[in-house]
């Protein structure tokens, strides 16, 4: 019987990052040769680690680690992402390393996955996208979101073209009832 990983808690969504790859293509035209920001809790977003895992099959692509230390991207996917040689930077710094995005991946804090509601406040907030910021983001690069969003997504910015968050999760029926069909013919 096929098994269809809808999600595991903080490890893996890989059919957010499949409906996340299908989206970054229907948008720029191309998965490969890009610098993907991925912004927020790194340690815990399941989308995150799925689809920096899912970029690094495709060349060219540098994926830029935008969170606090203690929220960074999992060793465990660090090492993969070494090992398929997959260019990649830390910083803290998303206003710093905008500009040169071809997409931000903002992904939110989520309480539920500290261990206290003090520590969850000590990282909430850290990184706002909003009008300011987007004035620094290309023209031709896109903003996304999986959704759904708390406060790191000014609703100003909503009606930029370049958030592409809306499209996206429309995207994902597509998708996921792709990956349905793609079962049931197993």
């Amino acid at each position: 019987m096929p098994v269809i990983n809808a999600g595991d808690g903080p490890g893996n969504h890989p059919t957010q990052a499949l409906l996340d790859l299908y989206t970054i293509e229907k948008e720029l035209g191309r998965l490969d040769h890009l610098r993907i920001g991925l912004a927020g809790d790194l340690r815990n977003g399941r989308t995150v680690r799925s689809l920096a895992l899912l970029l690094s099959r495709f060349p060219g692509n540098e994926l830029v680690l935008i969170s606090p230390p203690a929220l960074r991207l999992g060793a465990d996917v660090i090492a993969v992402l070494n090992e398929a040689q997959q260019g990649m930077r830390e910083t803290t710094d998303l206003g710093g390393v905008i500009a040169d995005l071809d997409v931000l991946y903002q992904t939110r804090i989520q309480a539920e996955r500290f261990e206290s509601s003090a520590e969850y406040e000590r990282h909430r907030g850290v990184y706002l996208v909003n009008a300011d910021l987007m004035r620094r983001l290309p023209e031709r690069a896109i903003l996304m979101h999986p959704l759904p969003r708390l406060d790191e997504i000014d609703p100003l910015v909503d009606a930029d073209p370049r958030a592409a968050y809306f499209r996206q999760a429309r995207n994902g029926l597509w998708v996921r009832m792709a990956v349905l069909d793609w079962t049931m013919e197993r």
